[in-house]
């Protein structure tokens, strides 16, 4: 279905475990998100404690009867906004990285597990197991986190494509070193660009990333900065949009949106395009 809306992409300061100050703080800028036009606001991975911090195995709550996914639901519906954000999610025994889109009634329609872990966060999350496409006003939604662009071949992409996806929301945590901060002349994200541009052009979908910012304080790559340098890919394959770098690059992005109608995605399509 086509639909055109504004997406926010907020590129917040994400502190390690401060479970409380970071969800004060994504209230605070969704507001601001809103009163900015906003109809969809995107937020990093694991918002509410950080990625791999320690704290996720004690303090990762359940979806949805946690404070992080209640808290994010009443601002929603505050705000009458759709929000996507990362959130660490308690489910039994297991802890999963996983993303939630809430309409702007405060309603679950999709939730994410990070299906494309890096090894060095297998020990705090467990591997999801599936995926899925809500449709909605604005167009078909489907979500990824960070690495799962890149599974091979753009296999998780690909896939979210062929479920008929307008629009992939990736909420992310892109981290450097210090070295490459500090020498690094160009911004990052050239990984992301292989990985969004082919699958952007080949399937006629946007595709948005965006990731925090602030230093890792603890866990496997504690010393490392996450840098913002959020994108966006339209369904030419073409970079509309890149967020500012840096550790305080903190910021609220806008783009504007359009999606259209078009023909099933599957063999026959992509026959027909070549």
């Amino acid at each position: 279905m086509a639909g055109n809306f504004k997406l926010a992409l907020i590129q917040m300061l994400v502190e390690g475990g401060r479970k409380e100050e970071n969800l004060f703080h994504a209230e605070e800028l969704i507001f601001r998100a809103s009163e900015g036009g906003a109809q969809i606001a995107l937020l990093p991975e694991c918002m509410d404690l950080g990625w791999t911090h320690t704290s996720s195995q004690s303090e990762a709550e359940a979806i949805p009867d946690g404070k992080p996914y209640k808290r994010l639901s009443r601002t929603a519906k505050e705000n009458n906004i759709y929000i996507c954000a990362g959130l660490t999610e308690s489910n039994g025994s297991k802890i999963f990285n996983s993303a939630v889109l809430i309409n702007n009634k405060g309603e679950l329609k999709l939730l994410h597990r990070k299906l494309n872990e890096l090894d060095i966060g297998f020990d705090y999350y467990n591997p999801g197991d599936r995926l899925n496409v809500v449709e909605t006003e604005f167009g078909v939604i489907g979500l990824m986190i960070c690495a799962d662009a890149f599974a091979e071949d753009q296999v998780l992409s690909r896939s979210l494509c062929y479920m008929g996806a307008d629009v992939i929301l990736s909420p992310s945590s892109w981290a450097v070193s210090n070295t490459k901060l500090y020498s690094e002349k160009n911004p990052y994200g050239e990984i992301w660009r292989k990985n969004y541009g082919p699958v952007s052009k080949k399937y006629k979908v946007w595709i948005a990333g965006v990731s925090n910012v602030g230093e890792l304080t603890e866990g496997p790559w504690a010393g490392r900065t996450c840098i913002g340098s959020s994108l966006v890919f339209d369904p030419d394959g073409r970079e509309v949009l890149q967020g500012p770098y840096g550790p305080d690059a903190e910021a609220i992005i806008y783009v504007d949106i359009k999606t259209e109608e078009r023909p099933f995605r599957g063999h026959d399509w992509i026959k027909s395009e070549k």
